[in-house]
């Protein structure tokens, strides 16, 4: 499976349940997170798309602990699971 077939799953999901996704650009600032979720009663969510199996490269674990730190919710998903766990059990 695809990092983008995941990524299609997601927004459809985050839709359904009546929120949004959005792609963000961080300027200068490589290895954050790519997306945004935004779902209605719930905090925003940093989510890093990654294809099965695929691992998190040095930069963009630094990135993550760094937005952690400041009280970021950050979430790493690798699949059709993780994003039902995602959503049903943040």
């Amino acid at each position: 499976m695809r990092e983008s077939q995941i990524e299609k799953y997601l927004c459809e999901q985050v839709k359904l349940r009546g929120g949004e996704v959005r792609k963000i650009k961080w300027i200068g600032r490589r290895g954050a997170p790519d997306r945004l979720v935004l779902l209605p009663s719930s905090e925003p969510w940093f989510i890093e798309l990654k294809a099965p199996g695929k691992k998190l490269a040095a930069h963009q674990k630094r990135e993550h602990k760094t937005l952690d730190k400041l009280g970021a919710f950050v979430k790493v998903i690798d699949s059709i699971e993780g994003v039902n766990w995602f959503l049903c059990g943040r």
